[in-house]
């Protein structure tokens, strides 16, 4: 029976969305504050000097604690954690003898984190980032999230060190939440990988180290001009900060989600795991298993050796891209609102298809290919004159399970001739705030496109013309 106590307990409604959010986001984006682009880089540089960094690349019977298991032919660990190299026989589409292939892929089903820090100082949001070294970066460290850690990792199969910062990660009651997502990774080489994307705000003081520096937004949006130099998983998990603004579109909400559920019931995507020993078109030899054409990407083996790691000296097996990626967005400003050509993006190890880059590929894998068959847009990015390229920078790809995967990040101008407003089929027109919308959602934006978004935020300060200034702590 109810108390009379419990009975005058009223529910206490809240904002469905933080209402000032959004303006503490362009108000970090806006700042430049402290240190320049030089003076972190110039840190980063430091950091990789003083802990000493070391990769070497190894046959694969150098491998510690890896093996192909002779039952599956599968690159395994002992453990039985951390990740598989299997094979994926590949189909998508209703015709699947048309479009199927095989390939090695990394299956590691676990969820890790990806967590940001943020706090406020003098009014103004700043985010706690890691000089941290992954094996396969160019330069080996770059600036990344303040925990990126897989749950093997975290909860020590290693038996390593602890991460540091994770509890307020694991622990809601430590901080406020400001973005929470589950978000899928490179579905080329990953299959069904998926890492928890996360913004948590602290009021507290958290205890400094020297691999750790706090940056506003402003900030990291002008380290994003350089290449090589903000990983992966820091830009990944930023990108779900941005709300919503611009009301206006091309297509609603509704609509793009039914283009794209529509696209994803009538391609769908099958990827049954396979032998890694029987893939056929692939030869595994003492250091790489490759295509017999060597187009792709191989599978190789590397010692690493790490100062500042949780375990200071590992061997692994890492996937290297055979070439310099493009990935690229075509943009256009319909009503004073900026749009890109996003593509219904349907990749090996996705479940289903995601909102992609226009384009997005290893130009040398098509380079054997007439000009009608190569991926669409893809001989317009490469041909843009440098006074329609809004956006550029090498970005490096998820560097603890990729080597040297490295792509040419473009944002470019096009006209009504180049990208028409009636969409060819398998692409539409986002606004930069509806993709930012669906950020908030998991398996709507593919890991490049959020990269990309993050570099239009980038480019939006720039057009507000909010005024970024910069001046000493």
């Amino acid at each position: 029976m109810q108390s009379a106590k419990d009975s005058q307990v009223r529910p206490q409604l809240t904002d469905r969305q933080d209402p000032v959010l959004p303006e503490r986001i362009a108000r970090s984006a806006a700042e430049l504050r402290g240190e320049s682009v030089e003076d972190i880089t110039a840190w980063v540089q430091r950091r990789r000097k003083e802990v000493g960094f070391k990769v070497r690349r190894i046959p694969f019977e150098e491998l510690d604690g890896w093996s192909f298991s002779p039952e599956t032919g599968n690159l395994v660990h002992r453990s039985g954690r951390f990740f598989t190299v299997q094979g994926l026989r590949v189909s998508v589409g209703e015709q699947p003898d048309r479009t199927s292939w095989h390939q090695p892929v990394i299956a590691q089903p676990e969820v890790g984190i990806l967590g940001v820090l943020a706090r406020e100082f003098d009014g103004v949001l700043h985010f706690l980032m890691q000089a941290k070294m992954e094996p396969g970066n160019p330069g080996l460290v770059q600036i990344s999230p303040t925990v990126q850690a897989t749950y093997s990792n975290y909860t020590k199969i290693h038996k390593g060190a602890d991460v540091r910062y994770l509890e307020y990660f694991t622990d809601p009651s430590r901080g406020r939440i400001l973005s929470d997502v589950l978000q899928s990774e490179h579905g080329s080489w990953f299959r069904r990988k998926r890492n928890r994307n996360m913004v948590v705000e602290v009021t507290e003081p958290v205890p400094e180290h020297e691999d750790f520096r706090w940056l506003t937004l402003g900030q990291i949006h002008e380290l994003l001009g350089h290449d090589n130099t903000v990983n992966f998983d820091a830009r990944s998990a930023l990108a779900g900060l941005y709300g919503a603004g611009a009301s206006f579109a091309l297509h609603s909400d509704t609509e793009l989600l039914s283009w794209l559920a529509a696209w994803r019931s009538l391609t769908p995507i099958t990827g049954a795991p396979v032998s890694l020993a029987d893939i056929p078109g692939w030869t595994r030899d003492e250091y790489s298993i490759h295509r017999d054409d060597e187009r792709y990407f191989r599978v190789m083996a590397v010692s690493v050796r790490a100062g500042n790691r949780e375990v200071r000296e590992w061997t692994q097996p890492l996937l290297e891209p055979n070439g310099l990626g493009v990935v690229a967005f075509l943009t256009r400003t319909f009503g004073g609102v900026p749009h890109v050509l996003v593509s219904a993006r349907a990749e090996a190890g996705f479940s289903d298809a995601e909102f992609g880059p226009t384009v997005q590929c290893v130009p040398r894998n098509h380079g054997h290919l007439p000009a009608g068959e190569r991926p669409p847009f893809l001989d317009l990015v490469r041909s843009a004159a440098p006074a329609r390229i809004r956006y550029s920078a090498l970005h490096s790809e998820e560097g603890g399970r990729f080597l040297n995967a490295v792509s040419r990040y473009l944002v470019i101008e096009a006209t009504e001739s180049e990208a028409p407003l009636k969409e060819p089929p398998g692409f539409r027109w986002v606004s930069r705030d509806q993709l930012a919308a669906f950020t908030r959602y998991s398996h709507y934006v593919s890991a490049q496109a959020r990269t990309l978004l993050l570099c239009l935020n980038t480019l939006e300060v720039q057009r507000a013309g909010c005024g970024a200034t910069r001046r000493s702590s």
